[in-house]
């Protein structure tokens, strides 16, 4: 997991051997590693710039154990969007409406299982909206999971209202008391403006307690670009990243923490229902760049 980072990182003392670096040479290590790992370019930089006021004084020539913790605190810095991330396992308002969003293709169908299943472990009640119309297999996959789990699936006709849908799985948790309403929804906005227009409605109908954007681990700078998509049109609250069980180089990570803004609040670590984990800072950080 985040190889690729964490031995661009970890290399920066050893590329070298003992050879002391200078700051234009540390500079450049520190951008080039990370860009090279799925960071922005205006990321890394913002990194380097946290590193300044630590370096001040320092000599000339820096020696691995001079920047190390350096680089680690800067890159801690950008994840302050992290702090008082909420817990959504306990909240008051029942039922709690939760918006799924992403594009086909990062794993948000399954995504919602997982949740679910995580929701039901802590005793929550929970109904799940089958809300992508436009597919018939997310329909299908989603009741399968819904089978799986023992958890009820609303659903409508390939093709039909998604709103509508939407509009049940609510009603029938109002009707139930149930603790939670999860919402898949379909997954090409950004290429498709009455998809964009239809979620927009959804949204409206809805009226989410939370909506959460799936973004895909290994897509790189373009997990940016499809959350500035969902950020311009529609809005979300928070942030799953999938498939870091693949190659997932981690550096976007870094990138949707400084520039969309808003805090990771669990991460997907394989393909079973229970591999999803709180996302922690330190975590990150700890595999990146160990103490």
């Amino acid at each position: 997991m985040f190889d690729s980072l964490k031995k661009k990182l970890g290399g920066i003392p050893k590329s070298d051997s003992e050879k002391k670096l200078t700051k234009s040479e540390l500079e450049a290590k520190v951008i080039e590693s990370l860009v090279e790992s799925d960071t922005s370019f205006e990321t890394a930089e913002e990194v380097w710039k946290r590193m300044q006021p630590a370096l001040e004084g320092k000599s000339k020539k820096l020696a691995p154990g001079d920047y190390t913790g350096i680089l680690r605190n800067a890159i801690s810095g950008i994840f302050e969007v992290q702090k008082g991330v909420m817990d959504i396992t306990a909240v008051d308002k029942k039922p709690y409406v939760i918006l799924f969003l992403g594009i086909n293709g990062t794993g948000k169908t399954t995504t919602i299982a997982k949740v679910a299943k995580l929701l039901k472990d802590h005793g929550k009640r929970v109904v799940i909206a089958a809300s992508d119309t436009f597919r018939a297999g997310a329909i299908e996959q989603i009741s399968i999971w819904g089978e799986k789990l023992g958890i009820t699936v609303i659903k409508h006709q390939h093709g039909s209202d998604p709103s509508a849908v939407a509009y049940d799985a609510i009603s029938h948790a109002v009707a139930r008391k149930l603790d939670y309403v999860l919402i898949d929804t379909a997954g090409r906005m950004q290429t498709n403006k009455n998809l964009i227009e239809e979620m927009k409605k959804i949204r409206r109908v809805s009226k989410p307690d939370h909506t959460i954007a799936v973004i895909d681990a290994i897509a790189g700078q373009d997990a940016i670009n499809q959350a500035r998509t969902f950020m311009q049109e529609v809005s979300f609250d928070s942030i799953i990243v999938t498939k870091l069980d693949t190659d997932a180089k981690g550096g976007s990570m870094i990138t949707m923490a400084a520039e969309i803004k808003k805090p990771i609040l669990y991460v997907c670590t394989g393909q079973e229902p229970d591999d999803i984990m709180p996302f922690s800072s330190e975590w990150f950080l700890d595999r990146i760049l160990p103490k």
